[in-house]
């Protein structure tokens, strides 16, 4: 069994608790992100998927997802993040739109 198949993602409850920010520059907490490099520009889209799939991956709580993910942005921004298949899947089934916009 790999770490991967066991790890804890965090899920809201809603997407409308997501109403993070959806411009300007987002300076992760060094709990979410210990890279050099925590500040990102949702002005560039590299930054934002980042941003986002940062956030996904590694959030200890849901209060952060709130804090750093807006939904209107999760679901444009769903189809092109590079995601671990067991988070992609645990987002997937609770909310069904995310699927959708991943197959469109």
């Amino acid at each position: 069994m790999r770490y991967a198949d066991i790890r804890p993602y965090m899920v809201p409850e809603s997407l409308s608790e997501l109403a993070g920010p959806t411009s300007g520059i987002v300076n992760l907490p060094l709990s979410l992100d210990w890279s050099q490099q925590r500040r990102y520009d949702l002005s560039v889209d590299k930054d934002r998927r980042r941003l986002y799939e940062t956030v996904i991956r590694e959030a200890l709580n849901v209060s952060e997802l709130r804090r750093f993910l807006d939904a209107g942005l999760l679901l444009h921004l769903w189809p092109s993040l590079w995601l671990p298949v067991r988070a992609k899947s645990l987002w997937q089934e609770r909310f069904p739109q995310l699927r959708s916009a991943a197959a469109a």
